[in-house]
């Protein structure tokens, strides 16, 4: 690049470098955990990726101000780029800790099956299987459905019993 000092070629190649671990990071890939989970010690990758990021960037635009052709402008810049990059690798350390220890509902299992009102989408014979269509935990779920009755498409269900996690037993509602 015309015009761009070394310094700054460095300072963004440090922050691009920066951002891809972060977003990697962040996106919860296990990157550079070679002993197992929370290998990262007292400062997470993400800390380390933004750090590096934000110190690299805000290092490139320091140094572009001043117009870092010497040693000590570039040293200046390096100052520049970690006064930028400490309150960000706050904040990605902030962020990465809440995504770690977000609350998630419990994952469905075959009892919450049982009760679960639906429609009946491929009519159930008496000693056969059709196809049941129910709402479980707000998302629709398309089941195998046995019953002691022939029952219609169409038909308002009611699951009596968990067959399994994919068949139940219903009875007309």
């Amino acid at each position: 690049m015309p015009g761009v000092a070394t310094g700054t070629l460095a300072f963004l190649i440090i922050g691009g470098a920066g951002v891809g671990v972060l977003a990697l990071a962040l996106l919860g890939t296990e990157l550079l955990h070679f002993g197992g989970a929370d290998v990262d010690g007292p400062v997470s990758l993400e800390t380390v990726a933004g750090f590096a990021g934000a110190f690299g960037f805000g290092a490139a635009i320091v140094n572009e101000l001043i117009g870092g052709r010497t040693t000590g402008a570039v040293a200046s810049a390096a100052a520049g780029g970690a006064l930028a990059a400490v309150p960000v690798a706050w904040v990605a350390a902030r962020l990465g800790r809440a995504a770690r220890r977000m609350r998630t509902d419990a994952t469905p299992t075959r009892n919450d099956l049982v009760g679960a009102v639906g429609l009946v989408v491929t009519p159930v014979p008496v000693n056969g299987y059709g196809e049941v269509r129910i709402r479980l935990a707000g998302q629709p779920v398309k089941l195998n459905a046995r019953a002691d009755q022939a029952i219609a498409v169409g038909t308002r269900i009611f699951v009596v019993e968990a067959l399994s996690e994919t068949s139940v037993h219903v009875e007309p509602y």
